[in-house]
């Protein structure tokens, strides 16, 4: 029975611990590479930002400003939120800092933990993290497909398994209030059998009983207008010219009228990618984004049209195959004797100097508790410092994959040890090909 003293995490609020960590880095690494290919510069906005530029932009009658903001009054008497999401922050510090008087069209990325009072669940935690990317300054359709496309990819190279992608468009802010007031006379009829969510939606933001998953909802909004039909010249324009630029991308993709987002800065493009396999489950949506034309405008700044998405961290690591974890070192000291441990420290600084990733266990254990440990913590090589060793000027290098030991002379444990990794990654190389 669990100690009912011990502190605990908050609810929806996860650590994670170093054997997850190589998994984590892996998918960072790769986002920032990509990022850093398309021409983006990352960009790193505080945590908490006024509550006023979240209720501003993403809008007082979505669930996440209603609902799902941790906010609270500072000791000044700021009102103050955690970042819900990171485009509202991006925009302010864009305006903040003039950066449209400075470039005609600026490209950003982020990665960092946002916070939401939701319900959790498995891949939807109450702080989370997300990779993003925000283009102020492009309307054109191509940066649109461009940053589809550049997400397809990103999650295709890690190996996430039938990639879906949805696209639809709002049209103007125009379109958009048209089609929201059609949608009310729409549902308003079938009001009485609405769920109890869709009822209060059907009033504040009837938009989002679109993506409702009460499969009463469903049927009611099956044969809903569909918003593509009310998109005006220029809109359609736009919208087909991005569904051809995809096209000739060979990036595959559905028109899906009824995709809609949660917030209330979206305008044209809209587009969400979907995955299957790991351990998704239920909670399939990996990314989704679109433009927001007049955000930079409701905050304050001139008309610059922008564009952006995010995806979920943890939601990725679920799609991602199964696969080992576990860290791994290139070598782990091991001494014979507690009399060596200064020579053990000593050998340690070698050999991290050296850039290799060394660990050592120096609490006295005997040798076969030390090897036991090497071979848990992945180590590739063993080096053995050992009394009879030591007076002759040697270690024992010992090879954990093949089990195979020689002695080898303290000037040469670096240059023994990386052409074993060097030996190693050919090896692996040649397999892959």
């Amino acid at each position: 029975m669990s100690d009912p003293s011990l502190i605990r995490a908050v609810k929806g609020m996860n650590d994670v611990l170093p054997d997850a960590m190589p998994r984590w880095h892996r998918v960072e690494a790769a986002f920032r590479e990509t990022a850093r290919r398309y021409g983006y510069g990352e960009v790193r906005t505080p945590l908490v930002e006024p509550t006023p530029l979240f209720v501003r932009s993403i809008g007082e009658a979505t669930d996440i400003v209603s609902k799902e903001m941790y906010t609270f009054v500072d000791k000044g008497d700021d009102m103050l939120t955690l970042r819900p999401e990171g485009t509202a922050s991006a925009v302010r510090a864009y305006l903040e800092h003039a950066v449209h008087g400075q470039e005609p069209v600026s490209k950003w990325y982020y990665l960092g933990p946002m916070f939401r009072r939701e319900r959790p669940a498995r891949g939807r935690y109450r702080q989370f993290w997300q990779a993003g990317l925000e283009c102020f300054g492009d309307s054109g359709p191509q940066i649109d497909a461009e940053m589809i496309e550049m997400v397809v990819s990103l999650l295709a190279s890690l190996g996430v398994q039938d990639l879906e992608v949805l696209v639809n468009s709002l049209g103007s802010r125009d379109t958009r209030a048209r089609y929201r007031e059609a949608l009310r006379s729409y549902l308003s009829p079938h009001e009485a059998r609405l769920s109890e969510e869709s009822k209060q939606r059907l009033v504040t933001n009837p938009l989002r009983i679109l993506d409702s998953k009460s499969p009463v909802d469903q049927e009611i909004c099956a044969s809903a207008p569909s918003i593509l039909d009310m998109l005006d010249d220029a809109d359609r324009a736009h919208f087909d010219e991005l569904t051809a630029t995809l096209g000739a991308l060979g990036t595959k993709f559905r028109v899906e009228p009824k995709l809609v987002r949660g917030l209330d800065y979206y305008s044209r493009t809209l587009f969400e990618i979907q995955g299957k396999g790991g351990e998704l489950g239920a909670q399939n949506a990996l990314c989704g984004g679109g433009r927001y034309d007049g955000l930079v405008k409701e905050l304050g700044g001139p008309d610059v049209p922008s564009i952006g998405f995010a995806m979920g961290l943890e939601r990725i690591l679920l799609a991602l195959p199964n696969e080992a974890s576990a860290r791994s070192l290139d070598a782990m000291v091991v001494v014979a004797e507690p009399s060596l441990n200064v020579k053990a420290a000593v050998m340690l600084k070698q050999l991290r100097s050296a850039g290799l990733t060394a660990e050592g266990d120096l609490r006295g254990q005997s040798m076969k508790s030390q090897l036991r440990r090497a071979e848990k913590l992945g180590a590739r090589t063993v080096v053995i410092l050992g009394g009879a060793e030591e007076a002759r000027g040697v270690v024992q290098l010992k090879d954990m994959r093949v089990r195979h030991q020689q002695d080898v002379a303290h000037d040469a444990v670096v240059a023994a040890i990386r052409a074993r990794l060097a030996l190693e990654g050919a090896s692996h190389d040649g397999a892959a090909r």
